[in-house]
């Protein structure tokens, strides 16, 4: 971006509010009870899963089209998403009757290419390119510099980030008490750096806390290397916030106005998700379940605090929840995998069932490998436990019976590749 020096502006924020008012409601700001039992302190939800969109995206994607002139509309504009922005320039395109080409990811949720293709209806072209953002941001950028179009950034542009900051403004209107944390999640930036830039003007004494998932933490690589890198690889399940670099403008605000940056592994943002559903009804998207799977890992400091977490989308895929499950069954401890070697003769999976396993286990994957002119024959076990402590009786039950097993949940790669 040109304006390297770039900080929102508060009036320009206000502005926006009346801008994005539009197409988005003042989302609710409700308090969790189960959240708040759970962690012993006063949890508020911003509740943008309940956008016409189902995410925030709309309010920073609205705010730009809808600054463009009509000479620069009846060009067109081009986008790329991962999914969420590109719902929100599709329905402001379709609101605002300008053609607009969108870029995502050939990993992209079908259950989100089809959002898009329903919000943007004649007004938009899907072009699925690449297996990332990134990829997909390579193509778009290509194709808007060929053709005299203007991108629509999705968050390293000051009229998204001023778009996105209205929820700040929402936020300190809706609330009586303090804040004492305010968790916001991180994808590429924007929203973190218009909230966070709210808040520390109006709310100077509330910690802002930016939330990035495990396999994708540039927002924390460029904090620590003081220089906004791309990382070489990263982990696309949390298609919302996995961008492998953050925006130039984004990085320079969140150093100014975050205090924290926690890292969440994927697969607790799975259990997250899980416990979301079963116990309050909400369907969150991976990206959504960011900042309130962080309060797991701040429950000392957020203990007895009035604490709210930005819920930013709820476009999750069910076609996703076994993934999802087996993800959250992993990190909680309660499902292993095995590779055993198995004598060939008739009787040793039964003396497997009854010798080494409890009656709470259940065997959920089993492949066997017949060999000829073999001994053992090897077979893939996943065994689901009650208890994470449950792994070291099944490891040692295995050794004590003269089973041959390798344990592969830590063996990344192989891991991968089997199971």
């Amino acid at each position: 971006m040109s304006n390297e020096n770039y900080y929102p502006l508060m009036a320009d924020i206000v502005k926006a509010s009346r801008v994005v008012q539009e197409v988005a409601h003042t989302a609710p700001l409700l308090k969790n009870m189960n959240l708040s039992a759970k962690h012993q302190a006063n949890i508020h939800l911003k509740r943008e899963d309940l956008q016409l969109v189902r995410s925030y995206k709309i309010r920073g994607a609205f705010n730009k089209i809808a600054s463009l002139s009509n000479e620069i509309l009846d060009k067109g504009i081009v986008c790329a998403s991962a999914g969420n922005h590109a719902q929100g320039v599709a329905y402001s395109c379709n609101k605002l009757k300008c053609f607009g080409k969108i870029y995502m990811p050939e990993t992209t949720p079908r259950q989100k290419i089809k959002q898009v293709k329903m919000f943007g209806g004649e007004f938009v072209q899907i072009v699925l390119s690449g297996d990332t953002f990134d990829d997909a941001a390579a193509k778009a950028n290509a194709d808007a510099l060929e053709h005299d179009q203007t991108i629509i950034h999705p968050f390293d542009d000051p009229k998204i980030i001023e778009g996105q900051g209205t929820i700040g403004l929402e936020i300190l209107q809706q609330i009586t008490e303090p804040i004492d944390y305010l968790f916001l999640p991180i994808g590429g930036g924007g929203l973190a750096s218009g909230v966070g830039a709210w808040m520390k003007e109006f709310s100077p004494n509330t910690k802002i806390i930016g939330v990035e998932p495990e396999g994708a933490p540039s927002m924390k690589t460029a904090f620590e290397k003081n220089c906004n890198v791309a990382l070489e690889s990263i982990d696309r399940f949390v298609d919302g916030a996995a961008v492998r670099k953050v925006g130039d403008l984004t990085w320079k605000i969140c150093e100014k106005v975050l205090d924290g940056i926690v890292v969440v592994p994927e697969g607790l943002i799975c259990s997250t998700i899980l416990q979301m559903y079963n116990e309050d009804a909400i369907v969150a998207e991976p990206a959504g379940a960011l900042s309130i799977a962080a309060l797991q890992l701040m429950k000392n400091e957020i203990k007895g605090k009035n604490v709210v977490c930005v819920l930013s989308g709820s476009n999750n895929d069910i076609t996703r929840m076994e993934e999802i499950k087996e993800r959250s069954l992993l990190y909680e401890g309660l499902k292993h995998y095995f590779l055993v070697r198995f004598p060939q003769r008739s009787g040793a999976l039964r003396e497997f069932v009854n010798d080494v396993l409890d009656a709470g286990d259940d065997i959920t994957h089993f492949e066997y490998y017949k060999k000829s002119s073999r001994e053992k024959g090897p077979a893939v076990i996943g065994i689901e436990v009650q208890n994470p402590s449950d792994l070291q009786r099944l490891q040692d039950r295995m050794t004590e019976r003269n089973f041959i097993f390798e344990y592969l949940n830590d063996k990344t790669d192989l891991f991968q590749f089997i199971v």
